[in-house]
């Protein structure tokens, strides 16, 4: 960690002006870019201490203190205890600061509003209507590609009865806290898994153009090598987007036991069309 002023030391980058409340202005002062950034470490990272965040960015623990104060001041970040698993050791449990619905709201103006139009405007360029549907549709699957080489080289180096979980921990690693929930093969019509995706960085631009949604899901079928269907998306305004993998190569004897990544505490199938 660099020990220097975190002004002096970091260049600046884009960065979504973060407004205080009320006002819609942007946070006064020089030392707006760092600020940025900090929002945008939690945006990505989730709750996360000083000290994570300092490490993150290269800046003093002072300095990112600093910044998470005035992030306060302006209702876009808030405090709370960090929670602990498992036995706590002595003392206090850590500090860690998330971003509020309001800080959240900034980046999606910002980044989701810039995304929409873009899309919007090859959707106009390609004439609309199913032509401009379809010029969405190839962007989307063009997007995914480069992704869907990672996620395959990951799927390609696990067995036959663990691809559906080595997708999962790939998509994991790009932010979609994604885990497998096993279904019962006594359950016959939904039998198989089913890849839950707790969290979705395209949600709000998914919900005007679901092609985003149904080339993910083709990306899906490819890379597990079967037919596999959404039963609900974030999109759409389901706490989860399930995707369903029907048994066959992925599925396991019954006497496999459960998942290791299965966190089945949330309903997630909520029997809606695919997108």
């Amino acid at each position: 960690m660099r020990e220097h002023p975190d002004e002096q030391t970091v260049e600046p980058t884009a960065a979504v002006p973060l407004p205080a409340p009320g006002d819609g202005t942007a946070i006064q002062g020089g030392h707006q870019a760092t600020r940025d950034r900090v929002a945008r470490s939690i945006l990505d990272h989730g709750p996360s201490t000083a000290a994570d965040l300092a490490e993150r960015l290269g800046l003093t623990s002072a300095a990112v203190r600093r910044h998470l104060d005035a992030l306060a001041a302006a209702g876009l970040v808030e405090s709370r205890e960090q929670r602990v698993y498992g036995h706590r050791g002595r003392g206090r449990p850590a500090k860690v600061f998330a971003l509020t619905e309001c800080g959240r709201d900034v980046f999606y103006q910002a980044y989701d509003q810039l995304a929409a139009d873009a899309l919007r405007w090859i959707a106009e360029s390609a004439g609309g209507g199913e032509a401009g549907a379809e010029a969405v549709a190839a962007f989307a699957r063009a997007r995914l590609e480069r992704d869907a080489e990672r996620y395959g080289a990951a799927v390609a180096g696990a067995g036959a009865l663990d691809r559906t979980e080595a997708l999962a921990r790939a998509l994991s690693a790009d932010g979609y806290a994604a885990t497998v929930r096993r279904v019962p093969s006594a359950v016959k019509a939904l039998a198989g898994e089913q890849l839950c995706q707790h969290h979705c960085p395209v949600a709000h631009i998914a919900e005007q153009f679901p092609q985003l949604c149904e080339a993910e899901t083709e990306v899906f079928s490819r890379l597990l090598g079967t037919h596999v269907q959404r039963l609900a998306t974030i999109a759409h305004g389901d706490g989860v987007c399930t995707t369903h993998v029907p048994p066959g190569d992925t599925a396991r004897a019954d006497t496999a036991g459960p998942s290791t990544t299965t966190s089945p505490t949330t309903k997630t199938a909520s029997g809606r069309n695919p997108v």
